[in-house]
């Protein structure tokens, strides 16, 4: 009785402006210089490929980037290799994981 369902791509078109990406830059800054910050990238962790780095190799990525409507908030970003922010970009980290 129950009707097949096909699964699709689903796209999530946000449009950002310029205001709003200077705006969230601007708090991710500030964000870096905190106390916080400072803490999370000291363990050395990579979120991504878990590997251990010194502190001063991580960078911070937005798990959301803000390009694509993600906020600079504690739980929006994560101390991340160059390695796999660069690989990552302005994608979201499962759209990788099909690659």
């Amino acid at each position: 009785m129950g009707a097949a369902v096909s699964q699709r791509e689903i796209s999530f078109d946000v449009i950002v402006s310029e205001e709003d990406i200077r705006r969230e830059r601007a708090k991710a800054r500030e964000l870096r210089a905190s106390e916080w910050w400072k803490r999370r990238r000291a363990a050395g962790l990579c979120h991504y490929c878990g590997k251990k780095f010194p502190a001063a190799a991580l960078t911070m990525d937005h798990v959301v980037p803000i390009i694509r409507g993600g906020k600079s908030t504690k739980g929006n970003v994560v101390a991340a290799c160059k390695q796999c922010n660069n690989k990552k970009k302005h994608g979201l980290a499962w759209e990788n994981e099909r690659e």
